[in-house]
């Protein structure tokens, strides 16, 4: 019913009073958001990536997930390429969103490496092969780490506005403890008091800052 119901909201031809002030509130939270990430210089972002490595270290996360999802940063987000290295030194299996060229705004879950080749979608951002990368199913990773615009202390996400992610794990509306975990990662100045939600966003169970450990 949630996946029906956002895209049923995408497709409205006149949305509601409501929905028109959630849209232009995250539309300027988004601006303003995004002007302080980008504002960053890459020894900023490459500090704030060491600082996160700390507090992923310090949250034990990795103790318990092999399976891992995270992604190439990309527009100021806080970048966890800069120590993917390591956990392939663990032991880890990591694994990058790509945009299904099948089902409509959903991602699916390409296996990554230092050999995997990549290539840039519709939005500039680089991604492995679907065509030629092995894939894990989604319900089967055990540890996503994504990227977000802004966050609040109760666990609610607000990304770039595509709602790739959203309707990717909508199933953990009904489901929050299935897997995988999804831990988000930002920088401490996207946190927010509250966000404008919408029925189809999904919560959070963390995020990773460069300073702390947020759990909900």
């Amino acid at each position: 019913m949630l996946k029906q119901a956002f895209d049923a909201s995408l497709h409205a031809a006149e949305p509601g009073p409501e929905s028109k002030l959630i849209a232009a509130q995250k539309k300027a939270l988004r601006a303003q958001t995004r002007k302080q990430r980008k504002a960053l210089t890459p020894l900023q972002q490459k500090q704030a990536s060491r600082n996160l490595l700390k507090q992923l270290n310090r949250s034990q996360l990795l103790l318990s997930h092999k399976h891992i999802a995270l992604y190439l940063g990309n527009d100021g987000e806080l970048n966890p390429e800069y120590f993917m290295a390591q956990l392939w030194a663990r032991k880890k299996k990591l694994y990058l969103p790509v945009i299904h060229p099948l089902a409509k705004q959903q991602l699916c879950f390409c296996a990554f490496n230092k050999n995997t080749r990549l290539r840039r979608n519709h939005f500039g951002i680089k991604e492995p092969d679907f065509r030629r990368t092995k894939r894990l199913g989604r319900q089967f990773l055990s540890l996503v780490m994504l990227p977000l615009v802004a966050f609040d202390n109760a666990g609610n996400r607000m990304g770039m506005g595509g709602g790739f992610y959203d309707r990717s794990f909508a199933y953990k509306h009904k489901r929050p403890k299935v897997k995988p975990k999804l831990i988000g990662l930002a920088h401490d100045f996207q946190a927010q008091p509250a966000l404008p939600t919408e029925e189809w966003d999904v919560p959070l169970q963390g995020i990773l800052t460069d300073s702390r450990y947020y759990r909900f």
